[in-house]
């Protein structure tokens, strides 16, 4: 049997992966919905180990769920904003909150909680300028603690991947 990731990094209790492993990532990554066969094919494993190793991979959380792109445009979410929004107040509960009430916002797509300026950044999609503004004024304007909100609008996509591993 494979010891691929069955044990973990002692520095990180990361589960470590072996190039076998990193192949099969790869190909889940372009293509999560491709066969356990056509996998075995691509990384040169037989049929059995590569899907013991996928089954390892998700127990062990390095694949954390399978998802489909979609395009923001053909789904009418066309408006892109990037919010940076700052709390008046900087503690546990009052961020817990925060946290609770952007979950429960589905025109938010991301956050992440960076440093800096600003508390949070949020990846923000809406059919269009008015739906944003809806958005704004309803939802996000309503979370208590909020400080500060500075929306930036996307003007194209250059880059976007959901690529990790090379």
């Amino acid at each position: 049997m494979s010891k691929s990731i069955q044990t973990a990094d002692s520095t990180t209790g990361m589960p470590a992966l072996d190039e076998k492993d990193l192949a099969i990532l790869r190909v889940l990554q372009h293509n999560a919905r491709a066969t356990v066969k056509e996998i075995s094919d691509k990384v040169h494993l037989s049929t059995t180990p590569v899907h013991e190793r996928i089954k390892r991979l998700e127990e062990s959380g390095v694949i954390r769920q399978y998802a489909t792109l979609l395009d923001h445009s053909k789904v009418r979410k066309g408006l892109m904003v990037i919010c940076y929004v700052s709390l008046k107040q900087h503690n546990r509960n009052a961020g817990a909150k925060f946290i609770k009430d952007i979950m429960a916002m589905p025109e938010v797509i991301e956050c992440y909680n960076i440093s800096g300026e600003f508390d949070f950044m949020l990846k923000v999609v809406a059919e269009s300028m008015d739906a944003y503004y809806d958005f704004h004024v309803n939802k996000l304007s309503q979370a208590e603690n909020l400080g500060h909100v500075q929306s930036v609008f996307v003007m194209g996509v250059i880059k976007q991947t959901h690529v990790l591993v090379h």
